[in-house]
């Protein structure tokens, strides 16, 4: 069975960066189709990047500031995000293979 363990939250100012790591272990065949999606208090869970076969995917209100890589043989993917705003605050949740990880807090201050 698929475990996601999401790291690297944090609180930061606007302007600022974090970089998130999702750990998957279990039945992982490809990194395809992993990615991130966030849920800020009060919204729907929203998609922020994700790998699909061979290209990538993101929010436009990301685009640009965001970037998800991946190191396969570590079974990792990350999210660097630059240049944070307010907005961006929420809950960042890996998910992978219909499982979603726990999730780990952004908090971006003005």
């Amino acid at each position: 069975q698929v475990q996601l363990v999401e790291s690297g939250g944090g609180s930061v100012q606007a302007g600022g960066s974090l970089r998130l790591s999702c750990v998957a272990s279990g039945s992982i065949f490809s990194t395809n189709n992993m990615g991130w999606y966030r849920q800020a208090p009060g919204k729907q869970r929203e998609l922020v990047a994700r790998f699909t076969w061979g290209t990538t995917n993101y929010a436009d209100s990301v685009k640009g500031r965001f970037t998800i890589s991946r190191d396969v043989a570590k079974s990792t993917v990350y999210l660097q995000m630059n240049s944070l705003k307010p907005e961006d605050t929420a809950v960042y949740y890996c998910f992978y293979a219909g499982v979603w990880g726990k999730g780990t807090q952004v908090t971006v201050s003005s």
